[in-house]
Formats: C-alpha cells, sequence, structure tokens
C-alpha cells in the first residue's frame, strides 16, 4: 500500500513533530481496525518502511502509544494492540479495591443485568456523548457484588448505532469484562476515561439494589469513556458502596 506523506519539517509554528504524525497515522489503522485488539501490529522496522521515517521515529510514536496502553510491548515477541480482555487491562477503569486483601484475592465481581433497554436520549446523555436530544441510545443497568455483597450500581448509556443488537441477554451470556465484550462484538474500544466523583445518597430504588438505608451516602462516579480520536463512546454513571471498599487511583 502506499505510505502517507510525512515531511520531516516545517516552517509553521503550529507543526506537529515527525512522531507525532506518526502516531496518528497508526492510530487512524487501530481506529479502522487493521490490527484488532490482541493481533500485534507490524514490526518497527517494517512501519518505518512504510511511513518513509527513521525507525527510531516509529520507537518514539510506540513509546507514547504504549504509555497510552493502546499497545503493549512483549519481550521477545513484538508490539500488540491492547485488549480489554488481558487480566492486567480489565480493570483499568474501575478503582474499587477491597479495605482488606486485593482485587485479586477478593475475585471477580458477580455481575447482575438488571436493564437493557433503547430509549431516546435526554439532553444530559446527548451533550456528553456528542448526540442530538433524542437520539437513539442504549441504556444499561446492572450490580456488581462482590462475595455476595451488591457493591457497585452502574448506570449506562451507549449510542444507539455502534451498538445495535446489544441486548440483556447478550450481556448475561458474556463470560468477560463488558469493555472486551464491545470490542469484541460491536469493534469498540474504549482507551480513555475522565470521571467526577462526589458524595450523595440513594434513592429508594438505589438503596434497595444496594441493600443499603437511604441515610447511607455512597461514592458517585460519573466516567465519560472515549474511543479512538477522543470520540465519546459511553457515559457511565456508578454509586459505589464504602463500607467494604475504598477508592484507589494511583497518581504520577
Amino acid at each position: 500500500m502506499n505510505a502517507p506523506t510525512v515531511l520531516e519539517d516545517s516552517a509553521t509554528p503550529s507543526f506537529s513533530p515527525l512522531y507525532q504524525q506518526i502516531k496518528t497515522l497508526i492510530l487512524q489503522s487501530l481506529q479502522a481496525g487493521e490490527w484488532k485488539p490482541g493481533e500485534p501490529i507490524p514490526s518497527e522496522m517494517d512501519l518505518a518502511v512504510r511511513f518513509r521515517v527513521s525507525q527510531g521515529t516509529v520507537r518514539k510514536a510506540i513509546d507514547e502509544l504504549s504509555a497510552e496502553n493502546l499497545v503493549v510491548r512483549r519481550q521477545g515477541k513484538g508490539t500488540f494492540v491492547a485488549t480489554h480482555a488481558e487480566q492486567h487491562v480489565q480493570y483499568r477503569f474501575l478503582k474499587l479495591v477491597p479495605d482488606v486483601g486485593t482485587p485479586s484475592t477478593e475475585g471477580p465481581a458477580e455481575r447482575t443485568i438488571v436493564d437493557c433497554r433503547r430509549q431516546r436520549a435526554s439532553a444530559d446523555v446527548a451533550r456528553a456523548l456528542g448526540l442530538r436530544t433524542g437520539d437513539a441510545v442504549l441504556q444499561v443497568r446492572r450490580v456488581l457484588a462482590y462475595v455476595g455483597v451488591p457493591t457497585i450500581l452502574e448506570d449506562l448509556w451507549l449510542p444507539g448505532a455502534p451498538f445495535k443488537g446489544l441486548t440483556a441477554e447478550r450481556l448475561r451470556a458474556w463470560p468477560g469484562p463488558m469493555y472486551a465484550m464491545f470490542e469484541t462484538e460491536f469493534g469498540v474500544r474504549m482507551v480513555r476515561a475522565e470521571e467526577k466523583i462526589r458524595a450523595v445518597l440513594p434513592d429508594a430504588q438505589q438503596a434497595a439494589l444496594l441493600d443499603v438505608p437511604l441515610q447511607m451516602p455512597l461514592l458517585s462516579v460519573e466516567r465519560l469513556a472515549h474511543t479512538y480520536h477522543d470520540m465519546p463512546m459511553e457515559l457511565r454513571r456508578g454509586l459505589y458502596r464504602t463500607d467494604t471498599h475504598h477508592y484507589r487511583n494511583q497518581l504520577g
């Protein structure tokens, strides 16, 4: 295939460094599905030939992609497209950990899909997902329990078109993480997320699903997840119990 034209330098102040241009081209190939999650990407040497740049330039672009968890380097095997099916990536966006023990000793969450239905986007959901008010979205509600104790209640909204055919039955039948299902079944990979956190009191239905009193404060975590090129693809609002767990975020 013909390699995209890449310039070595430019006099314009807004010109991006060459490795950033290569990073953008690789991202375009990832978004287009040229290399699927879990699959290897071409070697640095092959990419250097393809883009007509030095191997060092390609390496610097891949360094950034690796730092952003978009690709994974494996010693002696090459570089692979990161996937949410991998153990160390599965819960990258979930920061709730047990007060005693570790997530690995606690074991995976028991998932209960409460609801999955198609609806019209409200103004705030549409704004978050870059849609128009009234556009079709899917709303999913689920409960995550640890050692039999309901701990997280999540409501999430997905744009209707990319997730056509998603049902509660398919979600219940899927054995792995939800983001891995989005990758495998719908070709959508969440690569970045931003969160807003505050303390709230539950309403009656939320308290019943989490088996907590109405007076018990919960941690409200609103997450907006993006796919490639910062395209918003999921709005998720979670209520977390913190009587046995705490929110942990590693900085730096």
